[in-house]
């Protein structure tokens, strides 16, 4: 097998596809508490780094998604597939599974 080299660049969701930056997460509690790695939870928010072309509706012509390249955006807990490129931690997951963009 050849071995495929990732980097944010080659990677184009397709579909109603979205490729997200995973934000850091939290250090610490709101008291102030220091959290160890196995107590932090897995962050909700991203930023938007590549999004596919749309789903096709019942007529054959593309639906644009709502978010695009740039946008802070929260997504469901669970959501998506978890990839890691380098040391930065991405989520590539279906539009349907982003619940708002964040201002």
């Amino acid at each position: 097998m050849a071995a495929v080299s990732l980097s944010v660049s080659t990677v184009k969701p397709l579909g109603e596809r979205v490729f997200v930056k995973v934000s850091a997460a939290e250090e610490k509690t709101a008291g102030g508490i220091l959290l160890p790695d196995n107590a932090k939870e897995k962050p909700q928010v991203g930023e938007v780094v590549a999004v596919g072309p749309g789903k096709r509706d019942d007529k054959g012509t593309r639906v644009e998604l709502e978010v695009a390249v740039g946008d802070k955006v929260l997504y469901s807990k669970y959501a998506g597939t978890d990839i890691k490129l380098g040391t930065e931690e991405y989520v590539l997951l279906s539009e349907k599974d982003i619940l708002a963009v964040v201002s």
